[in-house]
């Protein structure tokens, strides 16, 4: 089993670089790190007071721009076995360009 025994999160202008070279919007990049708007995205890329990624959050966006829907939908049982509650069909907040962009997306 691979382990992360150190990790150093990305730089704001990494995560803006990553927004950038993936031509997704904030409201996008908000959604595929679990957070539910562009302004909590925008407080790891910039601001007065930026925030550092955390390892787990990174992570759960890097697996959904690399993993097949297949391989998200073995771990979403995984999560299930382990009792969460799982609704794919709910949005938690996101607005309609973020839905849009959802239904285009094929990771």
């Amino acid at each position: 089993m691979l382990l992360i025994r150190a990790y150093r999160p990305p730089s704001a202008d990494n995560l803006q670089r990553l927004k950038s070279r993936l031509g997704l919007s904030g409201v996008r990049m908000a959604h595929l790190a679990g957070l539910t708007r562009d302004s909590q995205w925008r407080k790891y890329t910039g601001g007065k007071v930026v925030r550092h990624m955390n390892m787990h959050m990174l992570f759960f966006l890097a697996a959904q721009l690399t993993l097949n829907a297949q391989q998200l939908a073995a771990i979403i049982e995984i999560m299930r076995e382990a009792g969460a509650g799982i609704d794919l069909d709910a949005d938690a907040g996101v607005g309609e360009e973020a839905r849009a962009r959802r239904n285009s997306h094929t990771p």
